[in-house]
Parts: structure tokens; C-alpha cells; sequence
């Protein structure tokens, strides 16, 4: 026998790989894998339900008038609501002009300068306290300090209000970012004689930026429906937006307007607005996903 017909014969059997449907764990994996596809289509019936409303609803008024035209009064027909788009995006630019900064240095400072110090620990707990922070008290507390200080509602207070609220998504998400960033890419930067800030500025930052995107839009997504802070600080107003220390219209404000009416004409223009809202969040998301995917 030669030495090839040795090993051959002295080979270990091929495991079996094949399984029966009878076993206990072939059926187990099945069930479990139907009840992960029910638990998903259940749970998708509420959104897909609340997009075909939109769109039905909304899709039917859609026209350049919406965005040209103000709100008209009670008995009016046709209008538009340009000027709460205006307002609305004012608003959340002032917030994410106001948060963003504050939120990167911040989740910077936890993640790299200071994570395990007195001030980090109490920083990152304060910043997880006010992602449950109730909206309407951050309206309340502009309010009280900056509107009563004004002497009148404002798209400034607005935005100080949805900063208060977007603050915490963008420090808490732009620091897992900068965690995830390898510690060996940190330690190359420092090797070859990069100061700690030139390795935060030019090495831990690009690379977490898809992380810090994401913060960001989700912090976006949330303050572009807030209403109740609005009410405080912002109010309504039935023009155009021409200076930030006056009362600011917003698509949220006036759906919560126009859904209550007893007009035909306004409760339409709630839908639309509805849809205006939803489709602005979807470019805010899309956007941060092309400006967050990597370069190589």
C-alpha cells in the first residue's frame, strides 16, 4: 500500500452538513425566523399607513402655490405656507448653527480630553438626562429668559429652543463616533509627532465624521416637528419672515392650527404641510448620508 492510499484511507470522514426539517433545531430556526418577519411587517403597518395618508391626502394638494403663497383666513380658499417652510428651516438652522459646534466640542472633550474626569461624568449624565428632557420645558425656559428679556416672540428664541433639544442627540452620538475610532490610527498620528490636537483635528474627526452625520440629522429630525416649544417662543405669524426678532411661522405650528379648523380648505393644507414636513426630514437624512460616506 503505498503512502498516498494511507492517508487517503486514514483521512478523517467528511462531516455531514445536511440537515432534516424534523430536527428540533431546523424547526425552531423556521419559527423563529416567520415570527422575526411578523414582528416586522406589525410593526412597519403604523408607518406605512401614516405615508399612504400623507401621500394621498397631501400628495392631491401638492402645487408651486404652497410654497409662493401665505395662509389664508378661516373662509378663504387656496393659500399656501411658504412662509412656515421659511420659518421652519430659519429655525432649525439657527438650533444646528448653535448645537452643532457646542455638541462636537463637547462629545471631543468626553471622548478624548476628559472621558473619565469629574466634569465628563457629569456632562455625559446631563446630556443623557435631557434626551428625556420634556420639549415644552425647554419652550418654558426660553421663554422665561430670553423671550420675556425680548419683550417678544421671536424665530431667535425659537431656535435657542430647538437647540436646547438637539444638543444632547449630536453630544452623545458624535461621541460613539469618535470612540469607534481605532486606537492604533491614534497612536500612528501621535508616533510620527502630531500634537494631540493636530490628531483630533486631522485624524479622529474626518474619520468619525459619517458617525457625527448621523448624530447630526437625527438631532435635525427630531427638532423639525417640535410644536410645543414653539408655542413659548416662536409663536405663529401669518408673513413672511423678515427679521429673527419677530414672531416666526412653522410648518408644525400650523399643522396643529389648520388640523383643528373647521374649514375644508385649511384641513387639506394641514395634510400638505404634513407632507412638506416629512419629505424635508427625508432630505436632511439623504444629505447626511452623502456627505458622511467615505472617500475611499
Amino acid at each position: 500500500m503505498t503512502d498516498a492510499t494511507m492517508n487517503i484511507s486514514l483521512a478523517p470522514p467528511r462531516p455531514n452538513l445536511s440537515h432534516s426539517w424534523s430536527e428540533g433545531r431546523a424547526i425552531a430556526n423556521a419559527l423563529l425566523t416567520i415570527g422575526a418577519w411578523v414582528v416586522a411587517l406589525l410593526a412597519s403597518i403604523p408607518l406605512i399607513s401614516v405615508l399612504y395618508m400623507l401621500i394621498v391626502k397631501g400628495g392631491s394638494r401638492l402645487s408651486l402655490d404652497l410654497f409662493t403663497e401665505l395662509p389664508p383666513a378661516g373662509f378663504e380658499m387656496g393659500g399656501g405656507f411658504g412662509n412656515a417652510i421659511v420659518g421652519t428651516l430659519v429655525m432649525v438652522a439657527i438650533a444646528s448653527v448653535i448645537s452643532i459646534p457646542i455638541g462636537v466640542l463637547a462629545a471631543v472633550y468626553l471622548s478624548e480630553l476628559g472621558p473619565s474626569s469629574r466634569l465628563g461624568r457629569t456632562a455625559r449624565f446631563l446630556a443623557k438626562v435631557l434626551t428625556g428632557f420634556p420639549s415644552i420645558l425647554a419652550g418654558v425656559f426660553v421663554y422665561a429668559v430670553l423671550v420675556l428679556a425680548m419683550g417678544t416672540y421671536s424665530a431667535t428664541a425659537g431656535g435657542v429652543a430647538l437647540s436646547i433639544l438637539m444638543l444632547p442627540t449630536v453630544v452623545l452620538t458624535a461621541e460613539e463616533a469618535l470612540k469607534m475610532v481605532p486606537r492604533k490610527m491614534k497612536d500612528a498620528a501621535l508616533g510620527i509627532g502630531c500634537t494631540r490636537t493636530q490628531m483630533i483635528w486631522k485624524v479622529v474627526l474626518p474619520t468619525a465624521l459619517p458617525g457625527i452625520l448621523t448624530g447630526v440629522m437625527l438631532g435635525i429630525a427630531r427638532v423639525s416637528g417640535e410644536s410645543a416649544p414653539l408655542l413659548f417662543t416662536a409663536l405663529f405669524s401669518n408673513y413672511w419672515l423678515s427679521q429673527l426678532s419677530e414672531p416666526t411661522a412653522s410648518l408644525s405650528i400650523l399643522i396643529y392650527n389648520f388640523s383643528s379648523m373647521p374649514f375644508e380648505n385649511q384641513i387639506e393644507l394641514a395634510w400638505a404641510a404634513s407632507l412638506i414636513l416629512v419629505l424635508i426630514v427625508l432630505v436632511f437624512n439623504l444629505l447626511s448620508r452623502l456627505l458622511g460616506r467615505p472617500k475611499y
